[in-house]
């Protein structure tokens, strides 16, 4: 089944640049020019995906990612893809707390925006746990998204607020097999962190914290030439 995409754009030039190359892709897209209408059209059909500018003629952006993230049914589970203004991190940083998936900054390019595109809807075909669930138990290991805290047996592990999120990201994908650009996809938004190496200094210092024995690991194991995997079994 095609999947279905609307972008909410006032720009209608580069609207339908962007419907063409996403149509050539394979998808099926929608434009709507202003926030009213947008929310109109996924009322009546909600999309796959919406990209989504925050410049609007009619209401800001953030405030059509509120309303689409507040609706019931089937349209609160949409994706939201934001287009931001370039060097504007703050617009960035309120749009994911208020549930948009991932952000991509203007001028862009329409190669990065169907990779974006194609990351958010695999991400969103995912069996993760819920964000709402606060605990995730395996075995021995417990993690409380909430507290954001791990511990072992019931003793805690001391992790820095980037190790905690990667751990999460991990847990929630348990089973997977990811590289480490999937890995650094999951935890988007801590750029100051996003080296392809750190993350295999930061696995290290994870597996320290809540592995019996980090040298012999049997939770977060390496997939050599590929990347990590967070191993389902209970301990």
């Amino acid at each position: 089944m095609t999947q279905q995409l609307l972008m909410i754009e006032d720009d209608t030039r580069l609207a339908n640049m962007v419907g063409e190359y996403l149509r050539q892709s394979g998808y099926g897209f929608t434009h709507a020019a202003d926030g009213n209408s947008g929310l109109a059209a996924l009322a009546a059909s909600p999309p796959d995906l919406v990209i989504l500018d925050l410049m609007l003629p009619d209401m800001d952006g953030l405030e059509v990612c509120r309303r689409i993230k507040g609706q019931g049914g089937e349209a609160a589970n949409t994706a939201v893809l934001m287009l931001t203004a370039k060097g504007d991190p703050m617009d960035r940083i309120v749009g994911l707390e208020i549930g948009a998936d991932d952000y991509l900054p203007k001028p862009f390019e329409p190669r990065e925006l169907l990779a974006r595109i194609r990351a958010v809807l695999r991400r969103g075909g995912e069996a993760i746990p819920s964000a709402t669930q606060k605990s995730m138990h395996f075995g021995s290991l417990e993690i409380d998204r909430d507290a954001r805290s791990v511990t072992v047996s019931g003793s805690l592990c001391e992790l820095t607020s980037y190790q905690f999120d990667l751990l999460v990201a991990m847990a929630e994908r348990s089973g997977r097999v990811l590289s480490r650009d999937q890995i650094m996809e999951a935890v988007r938004g801590r750029e100051l962190e996003a080296f392809d190496r750190s993350i295999d200094v930061h696995m290290g210092r994870i597996r320290n914290a809540i592995e019996l024995d980090a040298k012999n690991p049997k939770r977060i194991l390496t997939v050599r030439g590929v990347g990590y995997v967070f191993a389902k079994q209970q301990d």
